[in-house]
């Protein structure tokens, strides 16, 4: 565990930059004095020697004193950024679903399948073409919820057949197609932050999950949302998806201090309580877990408050960033101490 005085320090910063260490994305910047180029902690280029670099707060303070971004790491871009190929394939199969991209068709636009295979692999966990399936899948389901025919929705889908949409439906969520009215969905989307790449999962009704990727309880949170809300997950975005993207957008543009989307935040009736409380707390302020407990009329209940924080599926928006230790430091933080301190560092400075 990274203490305050320890995030500063350059020996302990080029220690981290020699081991490529992930946890301090977001935390500094190494400029290269014999290249006159900036670098993440994180860059897979050359490691240069301690005499040859110098550490940066910020990719601003690196462009001020005269370095240029790296090439290969990309400083100025968010962390996890989809690769420019990758997204205009994305854009390409959300413009149209029903088209199939095959192994055939990228090789004739000059990109390699298996490289595709494997981005979507790390960042989706399912191949390129599995992740296809879903997005027709998913329309061909909005169709039967606004009444379409099983027939009408399986061709104007990309599907040959009903008995083959009739099987992919089926694997995908669980029952038949005239089943599909009844069927609850959780659309999940990707999104890329200066703090590394997010999971935004939502209903109909709103935002059920923001998670950071990397979150170690992030595969229990979403099999937890599965349970609750008796629903499957297809990735895709809807109205809510698209509207939390905007605005993280804008919070992390430093123009947005509130977040207007609607949220969906199943749980007991006491994480509820403290979760709302959460959302209470001023942009760029803080209260130990403590006031928590106070807010919500239970000064003996800290360490629930505590373990309902960690509960909170929702970062940013339900700000369990903004709850601290009573005296003053930093306390667990399900993303990460290091993501903590950079959204508490951030709020303060444009306050």
């Amino acid at each position: 565990m990274k203490s305050e005085t320890t995030l500063w320090n350059e020996d302990t910063m080029y220690d981290a930059f020699m081991k490529r260490d992930v946890s301090y994305e977001g935390i500094f910047f190494v400029g290269v004095k014999t290249t006159g180029i900036f670098c993440r902690p994180t860059c897979p280029a050359r490691r240069a020697k301690r005499e040859n670099v110098e550490f940066f707060q910020s990719a601003r303070d690196a462009l001020l004193s005269g370095y240029r971004p790296c090439k290969t790491c990309k400083p100025l871009e968010p962390l996890g950024t989809t690769p420019d190929y990758i997204q205009k394939l994305i854009d390409q199969v959300a413009a149209s679903p029903p088209k199939k991209i095959t192994d055939y068709d990228l090789t004739k636009m000059n990109i390699e399948p298996n490289k595709v295979r494997r981005w979507f692999k790390a960042n989706h966990g399912l191949s390129f073409q599995a992740y296809q399936r879903m997005l027709r899948i998913n329309g061909a389901l909005h169709q039967i919820k606004n009444g379409g025919e099983v027939t009408e929705a399986a061709f104007e889908n990309g599907y040959d057949s009903v008995s083959g949409f009739s099987d992919a439906f089926r694997k995908i969520m669980g029952t038949n197609p005239s089943n599909g009215k009844f069927v609850n969905v959780i659309n999940i989307h990707r999104i890329a932050t200066p703090l590394g790449p997010m999971i935004a999962c939502a209903t109909d009704e709103g935002i059920c999950l923001l998670e950071f990727t990397d979150r170690r309880m992030f595969p229990l949170e979403l099999k937890d949302l599965r349970r609750l809300l008796k629903a499957n997950f297809v990735y895709g975005a809807n109205e809510h998806i698209l509207g939390i993207e905007k605005e993280l957008g804008e919070y992390f543009a430093g123009k947005r201090k509130t977040f207007e989307v609607p949220l969906v935040t199943p749980g007991s009736d006491f994480q509820k309580a403290v979760w709302h409380q959460l959302t209470t707390i001023p942009y760029g302020k803080t209260r130990s877990y403590e006031e928590q407990a106070i807010a919500i009329n239970n000064l003996k209940a800290i360490r629930a408050v505590a373990s309902a924080n960690g509960a909170n599926r929702i970062a940013i928006v339900i700000p369990c960033h903004r709850v601290i230790g009573k005296d003053g430091s930093l306390t667990g933080y399900g993303g990460g101490l290091w993501r903590k301190k950079w959204l508490l560092d951030f709020e303060k400075k444009n306050c």
